[in-house]
């Protein structure tokens, strides 16, 4: 599947669980929600692995790789996005999640040696204040207590762990780990880590068998779990982090355009001008450069050796060519 297709599934997928997760707020605890999602996910993954003949014994370095994946990508980071949407609105969330796309940036040059050239840095910049005006009248209207910072400090969290995750996903592949087996894997350890929290908090393990939350779940589950994630994560090992990461930035557009389509969001010309901006960000990323700089200088989750520093040369060298092929 081409880079673009798989860009447009993940942005449109990921744009809409927003609106999904605030299905899954109410009767039943946001960890909960959360264990029986992965425990889905996980579920589904491991038997599409078993009736392919997709092989999932693997060695330990491989399964510490999964765990981290787990803990970071499918188990932290959803608890903590899911808590911070009970303090604040979705369009704080999402606002909070796009600093992702600079943490990748930054991991990326800490834990790969990957310097990202000027329209990278400057399509962010772009992105990041398209986004900021196009959720203005929400922001301006938020009262800034202390429930309301708790809930953007958790979504900042949230999102910190995400790129964590990115990392160790992205050196998985660097080490030839199958992305559809490191998902089952990843998967089924976020749900055994979300399971252990659950069950040493104070959380009632109950379900919601109303309409809205059932179907909530399953959409979150099979698009928002297993499609979106093979498609971010495929991608990530194609054309790196900061490509991937713009992502985030996008989203947001997403869900306004939703919300305008099927809830009578009015269209301002803010919100079109921030959305202009959105797209010019995007334009820069994804035909921005990335510059290797020695792998030893950074705090590498990879190793540092020779044949690491060759692996990242040949990587950067990769993005680079498939920034010119991504909107074809």
């Amino acid at each position: 599947m081409s880079n673009g297709i798989l860009y447009a599934l993940t942005v449109a997928i990921w744009g809409s669980t927003w609106l999904a997760i605030e299905f899954q707020l109410g009767v039943v605890a946001p960890d909960v929600s959360v264990f029986y999602r992965y425990v889905l996910a996980a579920a589904i993954m491991l038997g599409w692995c078993f009736i392919r003949g997709l092989p999932l014994k693997f060695q330990r370095d491989a399964h510490w790789r999964f765990m981290a994946m787990g803990l970071l990508m499918f188990c932290l980071n959803y608890l903590l996005t899911y808590y911070a949407q009970v303090h604040i609105t979705s369009a704080l969330a999402a606002i909070a999640f796009t600093s992702m796309l600079w943490m990748n940036m930054i991991y990326a040059r800490l834990f790969f040696g990957i310097r990202n050239g000027i329209r990278a840095i400057a399509g962010s910049v772009l992105g990041i204040i398209g986004v900021v005006i196009i959720f203005y009248p929400q922001i301006g209207s938020v009262s800034v207590d202390d429930a309301t910072l708790f809930g953007f400090l958790l979504a900042l969290a949230g999102a910190m762990l995400a790129s964590l995750g990115n990392m160790v996903s992205q050196d998985a592949q660097r080490r030839g780990l199958p992305i559809v087996q490191s998902n089952a894997w990843g998967m089924s350890y976020g749900a055994l880590f979300t399971g252990l929290i659950v069950l040493g908090g104070d959380s009632q393990i109950t379900f919601d068998w109303s309409g809205p939350y059932v179907l909530s779940l399953l959409y979150l589950t099979f698009f928002g779990t297993i499609v979106a994630f093979g498609a971010y994560l495929t991608l990530l090992g194609r054309i790196g982090a900061h490509k991937v990461g713009y992502a985030v930035v996008l989203f947001p557009v997403v869900a306004v355009m939703l919300s305008v389509a099927f809830e009578g969001l009015p269209l301002t010309a803010s919100l079109i001008f921030g959305v202009v901006l959105v797209l010019a960000g995007n334009f820069f990323v994804v035909q921005s450069k990335t510059y290797p700089t020695p792998v030893a200088q950074g705090v590498g989750v990879a190793d540092k050796s020779s044949s690491a520093a060759a692996t990242a040369d040949r990587h950067s060298a990769t993005t680079a060519s498939a920034a010119t092929k991504f909107e074809r």
